[in-house]
């Protein structure tokens, strides 16, 4: 199975540009502004390079994780004893591959897998989180709704092109 480095990267970009349309003041940015105490010169003084550097790396490893949950031909490999180029493939890879290797590999459906792991998966992660941090639904909401919408886009990319 080939992957697609390119789609992974860009995957990965995502989460950089919808937080930056997510939590703009004119969308939710103000409400989570108040919501976590925080003013605009304070946000500032952070190192945007550290932050924008580490989240694109976080979100290279979210990206192959997704990959794993929305190609479910990468499962296969698995099963048959290792990638073909390694000799170690059954002969049952090729077939099953000539057969299955294209399906479902749509954006749309790697964006429903991604949407199902954010609903599923990272918005139980937020509220646990929220719920101990005494944080308020809107701030577990508005996270919450970054991460589904952010993950059902990467999921899309990642699933539609890798």
């Amino acid at each position: 199975m080939q992957i697609n480095f390119a789609a992974l990267f860009i995957a990965a970009i995502v989460t950089l540009v919808t937080g930056f349309i997510w939590y703009s003041p004119k969308v939710f940015g103000t409400i989570w502004m108040k919501e976590n105490n925080l003013t605009q010169e304070e946000l500032r003084k952070g190192n945007m390079l550290k932050i924008f550097g580490l989240t694109y790396v976080f979100s290279l490893m979210i990206t192959m994780t997704l990959m794993s949950l929305t190609i479910h031909q990468s499962g296969a490999i698995g099963m048959v004893g290792g990638p073909p180029l390694m000799d170690s493939a059954k002969p049952s890879f090729a077939a099953f591959m000539a057969d299955y290797g294209m399906a479902y590999r749509t954006f749309k459906h790697g964006a429903l897998h991604g949407f199902m792991s954010g609903l599923f998966f990272a918005f139980p992660l937020i509220g646990i989180n929220g719920l101990f941090e005494r944080k308020s639904w809107k701030y577990i909401f508005i996270h919450a709704g970054y991460w589904i919408l952010t993950l059902t886009l990467m999921g899309g990319i990642i699933c539609g092109f890798a």
